[in-house]
């Protein structure tokens, strides 16, 4: 985890430049809260970084507390929120029952306990709290994993776990009905060398961005070689499964909130 908090650190004062992607699942994720109408006194915003979504969150809910949590303080410094902490989002210095919403665009990907993750976020909930989260999926950066896959036998570009076991790990931690749904976007590139580029830029420790001279020209040249039969158009496509994810730490008397695009 120290090495994920480096990189962030490190990306933080230029990462929204390269955010492009982060920017849309960001304001996606926002516009989920649409039929949300119950009143929220306190919303964090887990994992808020430079504040993409707190952003959103704050014209959102102007009455409400919003609270940016983040374990790379750097990012925190680049974000207006006024309540901001910096923290591991496995261990929350926060109460027990004290937060109506839990809101968390892309960073999910990087925990790698989600049941202690989970289980942090219902123990800070309050009854009939909403958890809202983005993340990403198994054929994120495909194209990547398999143009290396030709190279070598090592491991070049994270594995992100399924929705199914995501929802699974949603129901061990105690909330009810967990809701998944999945898209898929694509960005595109004119070089590979962009597609890294803007990768370390953001500083994503998604994949290997080390100098082909630490890692062997060839194999360099030869997963490049690979991504190259994926051009269309001119372009290289970067493919990206989102996963967004909702449920209720208790379903109300009214029932359940429905979150799903109609």
């Amino acid at each position: 985890m120290s090495s994920v908090r480096s990189a962030f650190n490190k990306a933080s004062n230029n990462y929204d430049d390269h955010a492009f992607l982060q920017k849309e699942v960001a304001s996606r994720l926002d516009e989920k809260l649409n039929v949300i109408t119950t009143h929220s006194n306190v919303i964090l915003d887990l994992g808020a970084g430079t504040g993409l979504l707190s952003s959103n969150l704050k014209k959102r809910f102007p009455s409400s507390k919003i609270i940016a949590l983040d374990f790379a303080q750097n990012s925190l410094k680049n974000n207006q929120s006024a309540n901001k902490i910096c923290a591991n989002a496995n261990h929350l210095p926060l109460a027990d029952n004290s937060v109506d919403i839990v809101i968390s665009s892309l960073m999910m990907q990087w925990c790698p306990n989600l049941k202690q993750l989970f289980s942090e976020i219902h123990r800070v909930l309050k009854n009939d709290g909403l958890i809202l989260f983005s993340t990403f999926g198994p054929d994120t950066l495909k194209e990547l994993k398999k143009s290396w896959s030709v190279a070598d036998n090592e491991t070049h570009v994270n594995t992100f776990i399924d929705m199914h076991d995501i929802g699974d790990q949603m129901l061990g931690a105690g909330f009810v009905s967990p809701v998944m749904e999945m898209e898929t976007l694509t960005l595109t590139y004119q070089t590979v060398t962009d597609l890294l580029r803007d990768l370390k830029a953001i500083g994503a420790q998604t994949v290997d961005t080390r100098s082909k001279s630490l890692m062997g020209k060839d194999k360099f040249q030869l997963m490049i070689k690979m991504y190259e039969s994926y051009r269309q158009d001119g372009k290289l496509p970067a493919t990206y499964e989102v996963v967004y994810g909702h449920a209720w730490k208790k379903i109300s008397a009214i029932g359940e909130i429905n979150l799903n695009n109609s």
